[in-house]
């Protein structure tokens, strides 16, 4: 099995390393702690799982899940971050993962999900499946940030930790002024206006740490 570990913490990719060798001693690893390394091992080399955090270094991981759905379709992907499941991981979902796990999950919930993901099924945990259960049956309850594209809430994330225009720009290889329009889409999406608000949305809806 070719595992891909995406994770900034070095520990994280070794505990995920060790748990999935006890269940699968023939496991091959590759590991990466920043969206172009990354894109540049999944480019390079078919993988069958891909462990893959949304908060990273150098873009978000929704964006790399996506090239990772258009270069290697084949490759189950299981979204593993410290933000809560209700947040992204419908997101998650809609953009091709096979599952998701928040970091606090258990040792024997993490194997339940790869064994289901390489299957080809789909991972989604009791408690996120209640939460999709009730949105279904009351749409309006949808938050105003899912009506963000990924780029915009990549954006709206990184407005709310203190980064400049400038720096989101340079972050992204964009232009400011093409940061500045996801900007002005952010507050008229989610009618805020200043950075604060922004800030304080982001925060109440655990978008940042």
């Amino acid at each position: 099995m070719k595992t891909l570990l995406v994770d900034d913490h070095e520990i994280v990719r070794r505990g995920l390393k060790q748990l999935l060798l006890e269940a699968f001693p023939q496991a091959v690893f590759g590991e990466a702690s920043r969206v172009p390394q990354a894109r540049e091992l999944i480019m390079q080399q078919e993988w069958q799982l891909v462990l893959l955090d949304i908060n990273l270094p150098g873009g978000s991981g929704l964006d790399l899940l996506v090239e990772v759905r258009l270069l290697r379709p084949q490759a189950a992907v299981l979204m593993l971050s410290s933000y809560p499941e209700e947040e992204f991981a419908v997101r998650a979902f809609k953009l091709g993962a096979a599952g998701y796990l928040t970091k606090s999950s258990v040792a024997d919930e993490m194997l339940a999900a790869v064994n289901k993901v390489l299957t080809g099924g789909k991972y989604v945990s009791v408690a996120l499946a209640e939460k999709l259960a009730i949105a279904l049956g009351n749409p309006q309850q949808q938050a105003l940030h899912e009506t963000l594209s990924s780029r915009e809430l990549e954006v709206l994330r990184l407005v709310a930790t203190g980064k400049t225009i400038k720096e989101i720009a340079a972050g992204f290889s964009l232009s400011e002024k093409t940061i500045a329009t996801y900007r002005m889409r952010i507050a008229v999406k989610l009618g805020l206006s200043t950075n604060v608000e922004l800030a304080r949305y982001a925060l109440q809806h655990h978008l940042v740490d």
